[in-house]
């Protein structure tokens, strides 16, 4: 408790001793803004800046924190010592009570020196460290799941013999196995472990097998044709190698990532003139991964990772060894060939890192985060379907009304973090993301004034699939986005500058999740996270934008004028698959057994007999793309997915209708269909779909709901919908 009734100036008898002790602050059960937050004893907020928290004083035995404009932002509302015997002094919002920050007594800075003495020298800080590379690149602002990954499958030269040897040792949660693969040969007919067991296989092609060692005698670039040569028996070998180290994934429909090849430092041309050139080796190299990405986006689930970008952000002087070994080499320098001591020398040679510094903990580092950031986004974990930008301070700098008045010129720049944000909203449309805006602002001044705030003009607001400029609650704003876009809070991020409103929007929503504090930060969060990349572009979600912005379901979709087509997908070859197991991934409300897929599951499925009934929609103003799938097999319904923009058009029983004739036409026209139901906390609304069919519910089994449709009965169809 704080004891002082009422304080204003220097402090008598306050107890907890406020002004005597550096706090942290921030959320509670959220990450702190700051380390050093002090309550001088003139009643200013020192160790810390923000318009939120200017002064603080006492009334009535609260602690209270005030904004820049004298308004009251925070009021203590309890105040105790936790297990470590440390003061927290809880704070809340006074129009929000539910947001919550905290002050904790933070012991580990000194006692602070008010800005009414003298102040102390100050030593010089060290210089920020600032991220590790394998977070800078793949960061993990948006991961909400854990994953663990089981064991991994490398293929490979001695680069990968190296990350066998040593990723195993960094990360013994994880199993590795490891086939070595030089030279065009023969993989094993099965791997060490059996394919299921593995959550993907690593491959690695060896540069130096692909350009083969005539590379070496760098005067025969000279030779008309020699590049010629060397590169289009380049792209043969690639073809070779990867064919053959493709086998578990074209049989088994293994998840593979293939990695590129690492690019030599510096040119390898003959002369000035000809860099860039095919007599250029780094040219080749180059040229050499745009041919292995071709090749690789031929394979079903496979994909390409580019390494060779991780080493440059690293710095390829910390890792490559083509200033020791071969150009064509491309592996990394911290290898068990250099023995350096044990041959006599009359000049001892030293230690390699004493002129060339190695970093391999921080490559090891990025290559498994690479890794594990890739198989999130083929698997869709944490995946992100829109992001809400607040205005003021995040999508320009200062305040519209404020910053940018006619007399107050110059107005912010827009170099740098606000340029770099209007960018990102474009790439990330491109990726089927939903954008849009919530701001506590006028809609018409904004609309008015946006023109001149947003200059170049790279973004407008037809670019936002929905807009929110009010004065509502922006928990409250989101909640209707979500709405309107058929998503839930889990799937959006909500990007704004002031940690107040972040922390009310998260008390609200507690599965959304909120970034901005930093705006140097926001643009890498939003485009390298893996939550917010996809794995292959589909006709849906390429298009997601465009349907949510400009279609109205209540319109585009009437119940009494539908068209339903369907086609029958036996293999993942067909090009519907993609749309159909993406439609599996994202469907929660419309999922009879909630399960997910991924690319192997389906292709065991449709080899063991199983075959999946996939359709598509027309209404009189709208046509849609797949838009449900029933996974059967036998004369049963295995599974039911479909997406709820479908809701209340009665098509499900149309589904159901086809799905029974398809299993029949299989059997005999008297066969019993079956299907099941187990009911998750999302799927509601198709927990009684085949009630409505026809079907009879029977005895349940292993949790799930059963149910039959007999020999001598015909499934329910509605009248109003034309199957084309």
């Amino acid at each position: 408790m704080i004891e002082t009734k009422e304080f204003q100036g220097p402090p008598k008898n306050i107890s907890p001793p406020l002004t005597e002790e550096v706090w942290s602050f921030g959320p509670v059960n959220g990450s702190f803004l700051t380390e050093s937050f002090i309550l001088a004893p003139n009643g200013k907020i020192e160790g810390y800046s923000h318009p939120n928290e200017r002064s603080w004083r006492i009334e009535n035995y609260r602690l209270l924190i005030l904004s820049e404009d004298g308004n009251l932002m925070w009021r203590s509302v309890e105040a105790f010592k936790d297990v470590k015997g440390l003061i927290n002094i809880i704070l809340e919002h006074p129009f929000s009570t539910n947001t919550r920050f905290v002050l904790k007594q933070n012991p580990s800075q000194k006692t602070p020196v008010h800005s009414v003495q003298p102040a102390a020298p100050t030593p010089t800080p060290p210089a920020p460290a600032g991220l590790p590379d394998a977070e800078y690149l793949f960061p993990s602002d948006l991961e909400v799941t854990p994953v663990k990954i089981g064991k991994i499958l490398l293929v490979g030269s001695s680069l990968t013999a190296l990350y066998h040897e040593q990723l195993r040792a960094r990360h013994p949660e994880t199993k590795f196995d490891y086939i070595p693969y030089d030279f065009v040969s023969t993989l094993p007919e099965s791997p060490p472990s059996p394919v299921s067991e593995y959550n993907f296989q690593y491959l690695q092609i060896p540069l130096r097998s692909v350009l083969s060692d005539r590379v070496i005698w760098g005067f025969r670039f000279n030779e008309e044709g020699f590049s010629k040569t060397i590169l289009q028996d380049a792209y043969s070998i690639i073809d070779a190698m990867l064919s053959t180290a493709m086998i578990y994934n074209e049989r088994h429909g293994l998840l593979t990532f293939v990695s590129n090849f690492i690019v030599p430092q510096m040119n390898a041309a003959p002369s000035m003139y000809e860099r860039g050139s095919n007599t250029d080796l780094t040219t080749l190299v180059q040229r050499l991964n745009d041919c292995l990405g071709e090749r690789v986006a031929t394979y079903k689930n496979a994909y390409l990772l580019n390494v060779d970008s991780v080493a440059a952000t690293i710095g390829k002087r910390y890792i490559l060894d083509d200033l020791i070994y071969f150009y064509s080499h491309g592996a990394v320098s911290y290898q068990d060939w250099d023995d350096f001591g044990s041959i006599a020398r009359n000049e001892p040679i030293p230690s390699l890192e004493t002129v060339y510094p190695i970093k391999k903990d921080v490559f090891l580092d990025a290559i498994f985060r690479q890794m594990v950031t890739a198989y999130r986004t083929t698997k869709q974990i944490d995946q992100v379907k829109a992001v809400v930008f607040d205005l003021d301070n995040t999508l320009w700098r200062g305040q519209i009304a404020e910053h940018y008045r006619p007399e107050t010129q110059p107005w912010p720049r827009t170099d740098g973090w606000p340029l770099g944000i209007w960018e990102t909203i474009h790439y990330l449309r491109a990726r089927g993301i939903l954008v849009a805006i919530c701001s506590k602002n006028d809609y018409d001044y904004v609309k008015t004034r946006w023109d001149d705030v947003i200059d170049p003009k790279f973004l407008s607001l037809e670019d936002f699939s929905s807009v929110k400029i009010n004065s509502i609650p922006k928990a409250q704003n989101i909640v209707e986005i979500c709405k309107e876009f058929n998503i839930k809070p889990e799937s959006v991020v909500f990007v704004d500058d002031n940690p107040v409103e972040r922390a009310a929007v998260a008390s609200t929503l507690p599965d959304i999740r909120v970034i901005g504090g930093n705006p140097y930060l926001t643009r890498r969060i939003l485009l390298w996270s893996a939550e917010t990349q996809i794995a292959r572009m589909t006709e849906k979600s390429g298009k997601r934008e465009e349907t949510h912005s400009t279609m109205d379901r209540s319109e585009s979709l009437d119940p009494l004028n539908c068209d339903i087509s369907f086609i029958c997908i036996k293999s993942t070859n067909q090009r519907e698959f993609a749309r159909v197991l993406e439609l599996t991934n994202e469907a929660k409300q419309f999922n009879t057994n909630g399960q997910h897929r991924n690319f192997e599951n389906v292709t065991e499925f449709l080899k063991n007999t199983g075959k999946i009934l996939a359709f598509s929609l027309k209404g009189k103003s709208a046509e849609y793309s797949l838009v449900g799938a029933l996974y059967l097999k036998d004369s049963e319904i295995i599974q039911y997915v479909m997406t709820d923009i479908t809701f209340g058009t009665k098509i499900e029983e149309t589904a159901i209708a086809e799905a029974v004739k398809l299993l029949r036409s299989a059997h005999t026209s008297d066969t019993d269909i079956t299907a099941s139901i187990k009911e998750t906390p999302d799927n509601t609304p198709c927990r009684e779909v085949y009630l409505r069919a026809g079907f009879r519910e029977t005895a349940s089994k292993n949790g799930a709901r059963q149910f039959v449709l007999t020999g001598t009965e015909a499934p329910k169809l509605p009248p109003h919908i034309e199957k084309n």
